[in-house]
């Protein structure tokens, strides 16, 4: 083995290593949330503006490609996350919840995101089985038979419990969401005095506009299904 290819590996088992590749993971799957909630948004122009924009995608052969790098860079996350908390465990095993929620700068955001990050896989699996894998429903659009997915998110959010589930799990995103894209910054070693703040007031923005919006959806949902 080359000495590069030894630095390379070297760097993967690194502390420091597996921090900056969850980061870009984390980056990479908050932009695919922005990029989702764009599309989600012509549910609001209505059935056919989004069931069509659901079928071109589902019926593009290169979404096996998307969904599988999609997934590749969401347990890349997953696991790294699990390993450097198993790690920080191990080194600081009674300490460390302690110092790190005394400590300058910890918020409740930074202490939780192992456990807003079950939370949010929770959701994951829930959407997944309700939209991906739940209920067919089949329309007519311009000669072609396309999955009603429209439908299928309207009787989803009738139930209350549902609406408020997803609610809950965009609030839960916010926190981890917010955290996570400033830490990103820190993961690689960018610290400043005057660009710190505002990339940390860019990371709540952020944070707080994609998950609302995702969570107006919902309730938007809720009510068009009790019209």
């Amino acid at each position: 083995m080359s000495t590069v290819n030894k630095s390379i590996m070297a760097y993967f088992t690194t502390s420091v290593g597996k921090k900056q590749i969850m980061a870009l993971t984390g980056l990479a799957l908050s932009g695919f949330l922005l990029t989702h909630l764009l599309g989600n948004f012509l549910i609001l122009v209505g059935a056919d503006a989004f069931n069509m924009y659901a079928h071109t995608l589902t019926s593009n052969k290169l979404i096996y490609v998307a969904e599988a790098g999609l997934a590749l860079i969401f347990l890349t996350h997953l696991g790294l996350a699990f390993n450097l908390t198993v790690e920080n465990k191990k080194a600081r095993p009674q300490s460390y919840y302690t110092k790190v929620r005394t400590g300058r700068g910890a918020t409740l955001a930074s202490v939780s995101m192992i456990y807003t990050g079950l939370v949010i896989l929770g959701f994951l699996v829930s959407h997944l089985m309700h939209f991906k894998f739940g209920p067919v429903y089949y329309v007519e659009m311009n000669g072609t038979q396309v999955r009603d997915i429209y439908r299928v998110v309207i009787d989803y959010f009738a139930d209350p419990l549902q609406a408020g589930w997803y609610v809950l799990a965009m609030i839960t995103m916010a926190f981890h969401l917010g955290h996570g894209f400033q830490s990103t910054f820190q993961s690689f070693g960018f610290n400043h005095n005057k660009y710190s703040p505002l990339i940390k007031k860019l990371g709540i923005t952020y944070a707080i506009l994609v998950s609302a919006g995702f969570a107006g959806l919902s309730v938007w949902g809720y009510l068009q299904s009790s019209n």
